[in-house]
């Protein structure tokens, strides 16, 4: 595997563990991370082996967001154009649309404060297992933007349009517990619980058939942008090969011997 810029990249069974790793700077994205973070899913994605991934931080945070520091510096995002906006913005290869368009599943150990970008990434995950030491920090219009990494799109489909609002025009943080009772986050733990669930759940997760979860999600995503009836002819379109594969097999012949499927993702 190739090296990353900033980021940690293990994988353990079927589940690849990818961690942001900027400890002394709260995980603050660079530059040169966001195409790491591209190409560290996409790397994942591809890799048959893995069968779902898991998305955390080094040190006491999760992700400060974009590193402003950086940036007022002249040396971080933008810097390249002489520290103004780029000429041309590589949207389709940007974390968020590659998060998006992930078809494992996608675990967000959410270790510490979430702020701006780095909010947006862990409300791109499918599943956000949070710490009590974490927070989701919408400061954007504290900051004089606007959530521009998904967040705009993700919140009024995870929480609903007054409560998004409320969130995103006041530039709320939230804590764990907040963020839990909103429906941001699955569930809360202690912060020595955190990555020992996180793994938990990856394992169940892998432990099913793999195509089976990537059509699932995959379904899931069109579903956000279709109609009912047009969901149901592409989920049929997705189900046809499935019956074809090896896993439904021996789905099938576990359920009737009674015993733990043993898939192979073919």
């Amino acid at each position: 595997m190739s090296e990353y810029t900033d980021l940690l990249y293990e994988k353990s069974g079927h589940v690849a563990t990818i961690t942001l790793n900027r400890p002394e700077r709260l995980n603050a994205i660079s530059a040169p991370m966001l195409e790491s973070i591209s190409r560290v899913f996409r790397d994942a994605d591809a890799d048959q082996d893995v069968r779902a991934i898991i998305l955390t931080g080094a040190g006491r945070g999760f992700c400060a967001g974009l590193d402003l520091k950086d940036l007022m510096a002249g040396t971080g995002i933008g810097s390249g154009n002489g520290g103004g906006l780029p000429v041309r913005f590589d949207l389709a290869n940007s974390p968020p649309i590659v998060l998006h368009t992930t078809d494992k599943p996608v675990i967000c150990a959410l270790n510490g404060p979430a702020a701006g970008y780095g909010m947006d990434i862990a409300l791109g995950c499918d599943i956000r297992i949070a710490s009590t030491a974490s927070s989701i920090a919408a400061v954007f219009t504290k900051r004089g933007i606007l959530p521009e990494s998904g967040g705009s799109w993700l919140l009024p489909r995870l929480i609903g349009w007054a409560k998004a609002a409320e969130v995103a025009f006041k530039g709320s943080v939230l804590s764990a517990d907040e963020a839990l009772e909103m429906g941001l986050v699955n569930i809360v733990v202690e912060p020595d619980k955190l990555m020992p669930v996180a793994r938990e759940w990856a394992d169940e997760i892998a432990a099913n058939a793999p195509l089976a979860v990537q059509a699932t999600k995959r379904m899931m995503r069109l579903g956000l942008e279709e109609t009912f009836e047009a969901n149901v002819h592409h989920v049929y379109l997705q189900l046809l090969p499935l019956f074809g594969t090896d896993d439904f097999k021996e789905g099938v012949k576990s359920f009737l011997e009674k015993r733990p499927a043993q898939f192979k993702g073919s």
